[in-house]
């Protein structure tokens, strides 16, 4: 699998972001996977907001959650089915301002892929919308997908026998994160630039309709509540 970061100029907004795609990228080959940080099209949808105070930007980040908890460095809340923090607003590389994220990134991956087939001539092309992340009990951030179009988000690995015949009967792996943390860990944080990638090779199904909530568990199934829920009573 090779995943190329690709550099561009500052993305001001309102901008048009197809545009901005096709004039950085000049070409891209059938089966690739297109990746697109997704401060870039919350920024092309006006998706920013200006806090004059502490008290203000809290007020935004419980508007933006279905549920927000106050703890000891940010808010920790529930957007869109995940677990995230401060609803995923970002401050970093904004100029002042809060950038909050996309409207609907499912949505807006679909419209691009399409786009994109048609501008290009492709047939089987990925969209992937990226952010990121922290993990429980890690340190540093991951990749996370806010959505994703054009290919199968997990693989299934349950019912089938391991290498010594042995049925799996929890095993899935979770394909869409996975490419959205390999791209960010080339795409950066900081000052480097570089709002989109470009996947080749990569071992995925390519396909034309996904299921959108494939990737959520319910609460109630998260194998770490019952943990957190002990530890918090201890």
């Amino acid at each position: 699998m090779i995943v190329r970061p690709i550099k561009t100029r500052v993305f001001q907004e309102r901008e048009n972001l197809f545009s901005f795609i096709v004039k950085h990228i000049k070409s891209i080959r059938e089966k690739s996977i297109l990746v697109i940080t997704s401060k870039i099209v919350a920024l092309s949808e006006g998706r920013t907001v200006v806090a004059k105070d502490k008290k203000a930007k809290e007020k935004i980040i419980r508007k933006e959650s279905s549920f927000a908890m106050s703890t000891k460095y940010v808010w920790l809340t529930l957007k869109d089915g995940m677990l995230m923090a401060s609803a995923g607003i970002d401050e970093s590389n904004a100029n002042g301002k809060l950038i909050l994220l996309p409207r609907d990134s499912y949505k807006t991956s679909s419209e691009i892929r399409n786009r994109l087939k048609k501008y290009f001539g492709l047939k089987k092309i990925g969209i992937i919308i990226t952010d990121s992340r922290t993990a429980p009990l890690r340190a540093g951030v991951t990749g996370v997908a806010l959505g994703y179009a054009g290919f199968g988000g997990i693989k299934d690995y349950r019912g089938k026998p391991d290498i010594f015949g042995r049925k799996f009967h929890f095993s899935r792996v979770n394909i869409a994160d996975s490419l959205a943390t390999s791209a960010i860990f080339v795409m950066g944080e900081g000052n480097e630039q570089c709002p989109l990638a470009v996947i080749e090779k990569a071992p995925v199904n390519f396909c034309e309709k996904i299921l959108q909530k494939e990737l959520i568990i319910d609460i109630e199934e998260d194998m770490y509540r019952p943990f957190f829920s002990q530890w918090r009573k201890n």
